[in-house]
């Protein structure tokens, strides 16, 4: 029997499915591989932002780690394509770790500031290293093997990516509803009634970071190997802004409306280009309005509005 809260999930891979059948050429099929990449980042993203309720502003910089790990380790090591992913996602899952609970027990613009003191750090290692990273001109990325096969094309990336945001997907819907999800909803309604009812809160807190470091950092191999350059810029605060704003504006403690951000804000850059240096002014304002007439998000409200459930 099919569940309820896997209906969302089995819609996304229909789409996956048909939507290369769709796409009239390679520029949309290349928009469409970035917004995958950027859908997983920000689903990872959302569970520490919008259901455990904790800010991280310097996220790029566990891109940054995932990327450039995938471009130093085989091309001055010799390390294996997915061997590098693995170590870059490792690395910063113990970088997460290791700061997590020395960061996370500070709250409001003091962790704020800390998360994005960590990320400009890692951002000025990957200028400055200018012998492993390229420096500020960054450096080219070897192509991805996986199973002896060389992932070399926009459909061979394309399914690839598929694969990964259907399972991040349905990786998240089951997490949110388990007795771990639970824990995390409490300490983002309140820390004290969750330490009341049995809650580890810094170790729950330092748990889901760790998780959402390895998300962004898994995806910034991928971006690497896509694109086959990569520079210090994909760990810049910038970076980390844009992936904050597609979790506010789609919906924060909502899996779908991580997909829905990641879809309106990769795409809108595109569609607004036409307006010839005023598309950032026109960016702001559908943000601001957004956020004033749907502060909950895109995805919440109109499902708070049509009668739907809330995630």
């Amino acid at each position: 029997m099919m569940k309820p809260r896997y209906l969302g999930l089995y819609a996304v891979a229909v789409i996956v499915v048909v939507l290369p059948l769709l796409l009239p050429n390679s520029f949309y099929l290349d928009l469409v591989i970035r917004i995958g990449i950027n859908a997983v980042i920000v689903l990872g993203l959302n569970l520490l932002i919008g259901f455990a309720g904790q800010i991280s502003m310097g996220h790029a910089g566990f891109i940054g780690i995932g990327a450039f790990a995938s471009a130093i380790l085989p091309t001055h090591f010799g390390w294996h394509s997915l061997a590098a992913l693995l170590a870059g996602a490792a690395a910063a899952g113990l970088l997460a770790a290791f700061v997590a609970r020395p960061i996370f027990r500070l709250k409001g613009h003091y962790l704020a500031m800390a998360t994005l003191g960590l990320g400009i750090i890692i951002n000025i290692i990957l200028r400055n290293e200018a012998k492993y990273t390229g420096g500020p001109d960054g450096m080219p990325v070897p192509a991805f093997t996986l199973f002896g096969i060389t992932v070399d094309s926009d459909r061979h990336w394309y399914w690839v990516v598929s694969a990964i945001l259907v399972v991040s997907v349905w990786a998240s819907i089951n997490l949110m509803n388990s007795p771990f999800g639970r824990a995390l909803r409490a300490l983002h309604g309140s820390e004290v009634a969750a330490q009341v009812v049995g809650v580890n809160v810094i170790r729950y807190k330092v748990t889901i970071f760790v998780m959402s470091a390895v998300f962004a950092s898994i995806m910034g191999s991928i971006t690497a190997h896509y694109v086959g350059f990569v520079s210090p810029a994909l760990a810049d605060f910038g970076h980390s802004i844009e992936l904050i704003t597609m979790v506010v504006v789609g919906g924060m403690a909502s899996v779908f409306g991580s997909l829905v951000g990641a879809v309106l804000l990769t795409t809108l850059p595109q569609a607004l280009a036409t307006f010839e240096g005023w598309e950032t002014v026109a960016f702001g304002v559908i943000l601001i309005l957004c956020m004033i007439f749907m502060p909950r998000g895109l995805v919440p409200t109109l499902a708070a509005r049509f009668g739907g459930r809330r995630e």
